[in-house]
């Protein structure tokens, strides 16, 4: 792309003339000889104020360098693509919304093409104004695998930043999934040829999956999928089709999106709090806490277990602490679960209520002094965690059925804060879930949490940990 000159001038190609303000510019040496309005660009701002005309200017500056990047642009695509984007750059800076011909008679009201027509008087014949004002350039075919990669590097690209590796890695394969997915059922699509009947033929190809056909005796017949597998593919495909004609200068609200009220019944619970069973106390006491039982576990994982004991984490919320999150020395030692923003070690918290503050008592505390800085075998290797502390469960008689996984500590832990009568809304806030009231204070003090918490703690010899 054209280098900006004279970038921190903030007047930089506006000249003035009998108070009206015009955007001049010289067209750049290696392109002139593309560009027919070389050697000089003089455009009408039809402004006197001079903060108008700065927004008009920039308007114009960012459509000329999108033109000057396209005569540079190789190979057939990256030509293609930058051709449009100049246009619609160019529209832009021209108060329009940039829409193909055959879009603009078939989409457009009378009034609007005929504003459009009014605003050609201005522009020289085979302009780019013109072809940007008519929609003379067809939008270039782009691949889904194509527009997810812009959607991923330009589109959400900011928000992507606060993902670890291991979160971004699948986040991506997520999406990448969904397309592939989609293209096995429907065949290689553009983006801008995906139809209703496309996502239609895929959502009842899920349907299958999810709610397959009773027999032909009436009985039913065992789905292989959850509803949330399928939506999660169609919210995929909704989103990146949206977010990419946005992104391409779209109206949203004139974007007829082929994914869009397509979506199937599920409970409304988050993945990780799907039901399951939770483990009674006196299976974690009797046969848990008991000395050796957790003894072929390396040091870390045994202690992300014990911590998990008294404080309903998630596991990965344990196995993610980063030392500055681990407050032994507060007058209330407790660990923070929140976000964090360090380039050298991102991390996203999946919603705004599970960042919290959890006191740790009983043998979560004694685990947690062991390792002060936490747990860097398993940071951003929440997989790899799981992994472990299944199979070991598993082998070692740890599940007391075959429906207890190791989120059963979590859920033992709520339960036993209910039978505990510990405020209902503290048990919101530790189990980091969402408060139905407007936020006002401090959410009880940390002291207030830890005596909470105390009286359930349970009896352990300080030999396991």
């Amino acid at each position: 792309m054209a280098q900006r000159t004279g970038f921190s001038d903030p007047d930089r190609h506006l000249s003035r003339r009998n108070g009206y303000y015009t955007y001049k510019r010289r067209v750049p040496a290696k392109v002139a000889a593309l560009d027919s309005r070389a050697p000089t660009i003089r455009i009408a701002l039809g402004t006197r104020d001079l903060g108008e005309a700065r927004v008009k200017r920039d308007a114009h500056e960012r459509a000329d360098d999108e033109l000057w990047a396209s005569f540079c642009a190789d190979g057939d695509h990256a030509a293609a693509l930058a051709r449009h984007n100049a246009v619609v750059a160019r529209a832009a800076a021209l108060g329009f919304t940039y829409r193909h011909l055959s879009s603009i008679l078939a989409e457009e009201s009378a009034s609007a093409i005929l504003s459009r027509l009014r605003a050609l008087q201005d522009a020289k014949a085979a302009s780019v104004e013109e072809t940007a004002i008519l929609g003379g350039i067809a939008s270039p075919r782009v691949s889904l695998s194509r527009a997810l990669d812009e959607f991923v590097t330009v589109i959400v690209a900011d928000e992507l930043r606060g993902k670890s590796p291991a979160q971004y890695r699948l986040w991506l394969a997520e999406r990448k999934r969904a397309i592939k997915n989609f293209e096995a059922v429907c065949g290689p699509r553009n983006i801008h040829d995906i139809t209703r009947q496309d996502a239609i033929l895929f959502y009842e190809w899920w349907q299958h999956k999810i709610a397959p056909a009773r027999g032909t005796d009436g009985e039913t017949v065992t789905p292989t999928h959850s509803p949330s597998s399928g939506n999660h593919d169609l919210r995929v495909l909704r989103v990146l089709y949206r977010r990419y004609f946005i992104h391409k200068g779209g109206d949203a609200k004139e974007i007829r999106n082929p994914f869009d009220n397509l979506s199937f019944a599920e409970e409304k619970v988050g993945e990780d709090e799907k039901k399951r069973r939770p483990f009674t106390t006196d299976w974690i006491q009797n046969v848990i806490l008991v000395p050796g039982a957790l003894a072929g576990l390396n040091e870390e994982a045994r202690a992300i277990v014990l911590t998990l004991v008294e404080t309903g984490c998630r596991p990965g919320e344990v196995g993610n602490l980063l030392p500055e999150r681990i407050m032994l020395s507060d007058a209330v030692p407790h660990i923070a679960i929140k976000p964090s923003r360090d380039p050298r070690a991102p991390r996203q918290i999946k919603t705004k209520s599970a960042i919290r503050r959890i006191p740790l008592v009983g043998v979560a505390l004694e685990a947690m002094r062991k390792f002060p800085n936490g747990f860097p075998r398993y940071r951003d290797k929440s997989n790899s965690l799981s992994a472990v502390l299944g199979k070991f469960f598993r082998e070692n008689g740890l599940f007391p059925t075959d429906e207890h996984v190791i989120y059963s500590f979590r859920h033992s832990f709520e339960d036993r804060m209910k039978e505990g009568h510990v405020d209902a809304e503290l048990r919101k806030i530790l189990m980091g879930h969402t408060i139905d009231r407007p936020d006002y204070g401090d959410k009880g003090g940390m002291a207030w949490r830890r005596d909470s918490l105390a009286r359930i703690a349970l009896p352990f010899d300080p030999a396991i940990v």
